[in-house]
C-alpha cells in the first residue's frame, strides 16, 4: 500500500512522478501543477507528461477506513500523518528563512535609497543657495506668482523665527486689538440671553455633499454675506452654499481623504479665499476669480507628514496657521502663498488649534489632556494647561474668548473647562452628562455665550453665570457649530444637513 504525498491518504487514482518517484492523487497533483508548475516536494519543474499512472488490479479490495482497521493499521496511519506534518513544518521553516532574507535585502535597499535621497537634497539646497547668491549679485529678483496652483512643501522651512515683516504685522495687529480689549462690548443689537432662551429650529439645508460616504465634518460662515457658508465632508469635497438661493456656488475637489477643517478668508481689498485642511495631510486654498466668477485653486500645502488637525486664520487676515498630528505646526503667508514658519517637533501630537483674538498666542490640544500655548512670534511654549481629570482624553477643540482672557476646552469626554489665562487655571467646569461626547466648543464673538456640539445635539451656556440657556437635541450628532451675525443664529452640521436655530419670525 502507498499514500498520496500531498494528502497522506491512499489514492483512488494514483500516479507517480518518474522524476522524483513520489506518489500522488491525480486530481491533487494536476491542480498543483496547474497553479505552480513544479513538484510540491522537490520544487523541480513538473508537467502532466511526467506523471505515470499506477495500474492496480481493479478487482482488488479497497483499503478499509481507519475505524475498521486493526490497531497496527491505525498506528501506521498516524505515523504517516505525523511524517507529513513534519515535512510540512520543515517546508514552512524553509519559506520563513527565505522571507527573512528577502526582508533583510529590502531594508538594506531602502536604507541605501534614503541615503541617496538625503545626498540629493543637500546638493539641491546647495545649488539653490548658489543660485540665490548669483541672483543677488546680478540684482535679479524671484518671479511673481502666475496665479496657478502653487505647491507649498517643507522645502522652505523657517525654524529660526518669523520674517521681520511678518513680525511687524503681528505686533501692529496686536497693538491695535489689545488697546481696545477692555472696551470690547457686545455690538448694538446683539442678541440677549433672554432671546437665546427662545431660540427654535428655523431652517434646515438638507442633502449636502455625497451620500457615500455621508456626513458633513466642518462648517464656516461668511461674515460678509450672511446667507453663504462653507462645508467640508467625508466625501473629500469642499462646498460653498448660498442659503438664500438654495444653490451650491462651488464644489471643490482635490483632497484624497475627508476634510477636517474649513475657513473663509474675507478681507477688504483682497479676493475671498476658501481654505480647507484634510486627513490627507494637505491644505488647499481656492481664490475667487472675478473674471469667471468661479473659485480656482491657488495653492496646495503639503508641509506636514501627518493628518491636519487644526486650521486658524490670524486676525491680520494674511497668515494661516496649521496644526498636525506629526507634532508640528506651520504658518503660511496668504499674500504670496509661501511658508514662513514650521515648528520643531513637539513631544506630543497636536489634535486641535485656536488663535488668540489679538494674534499673539496659539493654543494646541493634545491626545494626553494637556493644552500647550505658544507665543506666535518666538515659537516657544508660553504656558501648559493640565486639567485635574486623571483619565487621559483627546483635546479635540479649543476656543479663545473675544476679550482674550479665557480659553474654552473639553475638560473630559463629557465636560467643559473655562481656563483663566491670567491665572493659568480652570475658572469653572461644566458637566454635560456621562453620555455626552464633545465634538466642538466655541465662544461667540461677544464672549457672552459659549456653545458645545456633540453626539447629543447643541447646548449654549452664558459666560460668567454658566447657566444653560438653550439645548437643541433634534440635530442628533452635531459635528460642528457656528454663531451667526449678531449672535442671532446658531448653525450646526449634522449628517448631511446644516440646521439653523434662532428667533422665530
Amino acid at each position: 500500500m502507498f499514500f498520496c504525498t500531498i494528502s497522506g491518504e491512499p489514492p483512488q487514482d494514483p500516479v507517480v512522478s518518474f522524476k522524483s518517484g513520489h506518489v500522488y492523487e491525480r486530481r491533487l497533483i494536476l491542480k498543483y501543477i496547474t497553479d505552480n508548475g513544479t513538484d510540491p516536494i522537490t520544487g523541480e519543474k513538473l508537467d502532466e507528461s511526467d506523471l505515470v499512472t499506477v495500474k492496480a488490479n481493479p478487482k482488488a479490495t479497497p483499503p478499509r477506513p481507519p475505524t475498521q482497521s486493526s490497531i497496527p493499521a491505525l498506528l501506521h496511519t498516524l505515523q504517516n500523518e505525523w511524517d507529513a506534518l513534519v515535512l510540512e513544518t520543515f517546508a514552512l521553516k524553509q519559506q520563513y528563512n527565505s522571507t527573512r532574507q528577502e526582508l533583510s535585502y529590502a531594508l538594506y535597499a531602502q536604507d541605501a535609497a534614503t541615503r541617496v535621497v538625503a545626498r540629493l537634497i543637500r546638493e539641491r539646497d546647495a545649488a539653490r543657495e548658489a543660485l540665490g547668491n548669483v541672483q543677488a549679485t546680478m540684482g535679479m529678483t524671484p518671479t511673481a506668482s502666475t496665479g496657478e496652483d502653487v505647491e507649498m512643501t517643507d522645502e522652505v522651512q523657517v525654524e529660526e523665527g518669523l520674517p521681520t515683516t511678518v513680525l511687524a504685522q503681528i505686533d501692529e495687529t496686536h497693538s491695535t486689538l489689545s488697546a481696545t480689549r477692555k472696551k470690547r462690548k457686545a455690538p448694538a443689537g446683539y442678541v440677549t440671553s433672554a432671546q437665546v432662551k427662545t431660540f427654535k429650529a428655523i431652517h434646515t439645508v438638507p442633502s449636502l455633499h455625497s451620500s457615500s460616504p455621508a456626513g458633513i465634518t466642518c462648517l464656516a460662515l461668511s461674515q460678509t454675506n450672511p446667507s453663504q457658508f462653507l462645508t467640508g465632508g467625508n466625501d473629500k469635497i469642499v462646498q460653498l452654499y448660498d442659503k438664500s438661493t438654495d444653490k451650491v456656488l462651488a464644489s471643490l475637489k482635490g483632497h484624497t481623504k475627508k476634510i477636517n477643517h474649513v475657513a473663509l478668508r474675507e478681507r477688504e481689498g483682497d479676493s475671498t479665499l476658501l481654505i480647507s485642511a484634510g486627513a490627507d495631510k494637505m491644505a488647499k486654498i481656492w481664490s475667487h476669480d472675478t473674471a469667471s466668477g468661479e473659485y480656482i485653486a491657488k495653492s496646495t500645502i503639503r508641509t506636514h507628514k501627518g493628518e491636519l488637525s487644526g486650521l486658524a486664520l490670524h486676525p491680520a487676515g494674511t497668515i494661516l496657521a496649521l496644526a498636525s498630528l506629526d507634532k508640528t505646526y506651520s504658518m503660511h503667508d496668504l499674500t504670496n502663498f509661501t511658508q514662513i514658519f514650521r515648528s520643531q517637533p513637539s513631544e506630543e501630537a497636536f489634535t486641535s488649534l485656536s488663535i488668540h483674538p489679538d494674534g499673539t498666542l496659539l493654543a494646541f490640544g493634545t491626545p494626553t489632556s494637556t493644552i500647550q500655548i505658544y507665543d506666535i512670534r518666538s515659537g516657544v511654549i508660553a504656558a501648559t494647561l493640565t486639567p485635574a481629570e486623571s483619565t487621559p482624553f483627546t483635546v479635540n477643540s479649543l476656543s479663545f474668548s473675544e476679550n482674550g482672557y479665557h480659553l474654552l476646552a473639553p475638560n473630559s469626554h463629557s465636560s467643559l473647562a473655562i481656563w483663566d489665562l491670567r491665572k493659568q487655571k480652570a475658572a469653572y467646569s461644566i458637566s454635560l452628562g456621562d453620555s455626552f461626547k464633545v465634538n466642538k466648543v466655541l465662544y461667540d464673538t461677544s464672549a457672552q455665550y459659549l456653545g458645545v456640539a456633540g453626539n447629543d445635539g447643541v447646548r449654549v451656556f452664558a459666560h460668567k453665570s454658566w447657566d444653560e440657556l438653550v439645548r437643541f437635541e433634534e440635530g442628533g450628532d452635531v459635528s460642528d457649530l457656528a454663531f451667526g451675525l449678531q449672535g442671532k443664529e446658531i448653525w450646526g452640521a449634522s449628517g448631511r444637513e446644516v440646521r439653523i436655530w434662532g428667533l422665530e419670525g
